[in-house]
C-alpha cells in the first residue's frame, strides 16, 4: 500500500495523494513544507499535483475508507502562517532525523473535517493499494 497524504488550508481539504506522501516531510526546504503564505502553499501543492496520476481532488470525493485525516499517514496543513505536518493525526514536532519525527500525544488534531458525506472510495490508481495476483 502507498503512503497517503492529505493537504489542507485550515479546515479546507484541497486534495490527496496515494503514493510517497512522506516525501515533503523529509525535505523541509521543499516548496510545500516551507510555504510561508497560503498562496505559496496552494501553488506548491497544485504544482506537485500536476504530473501525478495518484491525485484526488475535492470534486472527486474523499478517496479513503476512513472518515478523516486522523487515519491518513501524513496530512500537510497550512495553518497559523506555516505548514504543520500530522502523522496519523498527531502533530509532528521537531525535525526529521534518523529516528523519524517525534509526535505529540498532546497535539493530536481532533478537528479534521468529517468527510463521510463526500466519501468516494476508489480502488484504482488513486487508492495506493497494490494488488498482487496469481493463479
Amino acid at each position: 500500500m502507498g503512503t497517503r497524504a492529505d493537504f489542507y488550508v485550515g479546515k479546507e481539504w484541497i486534495g490527496s495523494v496515494a503514493w510517497d506522501g512522506y516525501e515533503w516531510s523529509e525535505k523541509p526546504d521543499s516548496p510545500i513544507a516551507s510555504a510561508k503564505t497560503e498562496q505559496d502553499f496552494r501553488l506548491a501543492v497544485e504544482t506537485m499535483f500536476g504530473p501525478r496520476e495518484d491525485v484526488t481532488r475535492p470534486e472527486q470525493g474523499w478517496p479513503w475508507p476512513w472518515k478523516n485525516s486522523q487515519t491518513t499517514d501524513f496530512a500537510y496543513v497550512f495553518e497559523d502562517e506555516k505548514v504543520s505536518i500530522y502523522i496519523f493525526g498527531h502533530k509532528a514536532t521537531g525535525q526529521l532525523d534518523e529516528d523519524g519525527f517525534r509526535i505529540s500525544e498532546d497535539e493530536k488534531c481532533q478537528d479534521f473535517p468529517d468527510m463521510t458525506k463526500i466519501q468516494n472510495v476508489t480502488l484504482g490508481p488513486r487508492s495506493g493499494v497494490i494488488v498482487i495476483g496469481g493463479k
